[in-house]
């Protein structure tokens, strides 16, 4: 199995990306599966762009991306990205749409075919605090979930795709107020986690995974 795992540069006016930096030292073969790494933009349409390209390079089985998520407390799977761009903020090359679809001929919304609440009780039980999350936002991480199933959907049948947020490490909150963070460490150990569970569940679990709000 081979697995393309993207991490987003800095953005936000933030020096760092917790995203990229824990995919930077995961391991290289996690449960038999070969991880080949890349960094992409935060760049709405760019950063799409460049995985595709790099699926039709390698033709992965799995593309699972990584996104920082500063409000976030934990690692959280995503389960389902929506058809919109609405940038609270502009991407990185000061792009931001607001209220326009991803792609014109795409779906609603589309939901992850990876096993994300398998994902979540494998690092659970590898000692980390982990959820399903429900909703992507509307930047550049969702634009991003999306494209990558947008295409799964019209060009490769039979890939997976996915997202993971993850919170701020501790040097990125030094200054902020009441805001959680996690260890880079922590971050790369359950992103592995993550993945040994893709590889080793065809499909997903039954267990509690929603949310009331």
């Amino acid at each position: 199995m081979k697995i393309l795992i993207t991490g987003f540069d800095p953005f936000g006016g933030e020096k760092i990306n917790p995203a990229w930096e824990a995919v930077k030292i995961i391991k290289d073969n996690i449960a038999g599966a070969e991880i080949v790494k890349m960094q992409i933009p935060t760049v709405f349409k760019k950063s799409v762009e460049i995985i595709h390209e790099k699926m039709k390079e390698i033709h992965p089985d799995v593309v699972l991306s990584i996104g920082q998520a500063g409000t976030r407390f934990c690692v959280q799977p995503e389960r389902v990205a929506i058809n919109i761009m609405d940038g609270s903020i502009s991407d990185n090359e000061g792009f931001r749409p607001i209220d326009e679809p991803n792609f014109e001929d795409g779906d609603a919304a589309y939901f992850s075919n990876l096993p994300v609440k398998a994902m979540v009780e494998n690092i659970k039980k590898g000692g980390y605090p982990a959820i399903v999350s429900n909703t992507a936002g509307t930047y550049v991480c969702n634009h991003v979930m999306y494209g990558v199933l947008y295409y799964i959907n019209k060009e490769f049948p039979g890939v997976k795709g996915g997202f993971i947020h993850v919170p701020f490490i501790p040097e990125q909150v030094v200054e902020k107020r009441n805001i959680a963070s996690m260890s880079l460490n922590d971050i790369a150990r359950s992103i592995e986690l993550a993945i040994e569970a893709i590889v080793e569940n065809d499909k997903d679990i039954k267990a509690v995974g929603g949310a009331i709000h």
